[in-house]
């Protein structure tokens, strides 16, 4: 069996959500998976939060996103 060789890229890809860290992946996933075919892995390389008047307001995460680069 022959295996074929691979070449990856990792895009940045930073969003947001008003609910949990969890959303803002979740958010952020979907809407790289709109236009990155070949998704393998995500990387959270950075989480922050967005704070008004003493509040969570926005929970933010940076993403590296993994994927295949086709032939």
């Amino acid at each position: 069996m022959k295996s074929e060789s691979r070449v990856a890229r990792v895009t940045e890809v930073i969003a947001g959500s008003p609910k949990s860290f969890e959303d803002a992946v979740t958010v952020g996933f979907k809407r790289a998976a709109k236009t990155l075919r070949g998704i393998t892995g995500l990387k959270v390389s950075d989480m922050r939060c967005k704070v008004e008047d003493g509040k969570i307001v926005e929970y933010r995460v940076t993403l590296e996103v993994l994927f295949i680069l086709e032939s």
